[in-house]
């Protein structure tokens, strides 16, 4: 697991990614449940996440927003652009108290190309 914190900070809310490889859909959510046992990350507002599984020679795209709507799918089209498949990209907010609009999307697009920018 990688983790790449405070990428963003706009308005209160900050930003942080986290990445690695999984099999399947099952490695997924248990890659997100361990994120989840580290307690900053199980007080985060969203973590939201991505990952395009592949099975048998077909891609599978799952997603999940956690309430930041639309956030998963941004993920998403930036890992099938890389094409990285087995690898989940997950995009933390904290909530600072003050809306962000499409500014959001911004954030979200600035910590996934953090974390593919970043070979580590």
């Amino acid at each position: 697991m990688r983790i790449i914190e405070n990428v963003v900070s706009d308005r209160g809310s900050r930003y942080a990614v986290s990445g690695g490889e999984v099999a399947g859909r099952t490695g997924a959510e248990a890659f997100v449940a361990d994120l989840r046992r580290i307690k900053k990350f199980a007080k985060a507002t969203h973590n939201s996440w991505a990952v395009l599984v592949e099975q048998d020679g077909q891609l599978d795209p799952v997603k999940n927003d956690d309430g930041e709507a639309g956030a998963g799918a941004v993920i998403l089209r930036m890992l099938e652009r890389e094409g990285l498949v087995n690898h989940i990209v997950v995009v933390t907010r904290w909530y600072g108290g003050v809306k962000l609009g499409g500014d959001r999307f911004r954030h979200v697009t600035a910590a996934v190309r953090a974390y593919l920018a970043d070979p580590c």
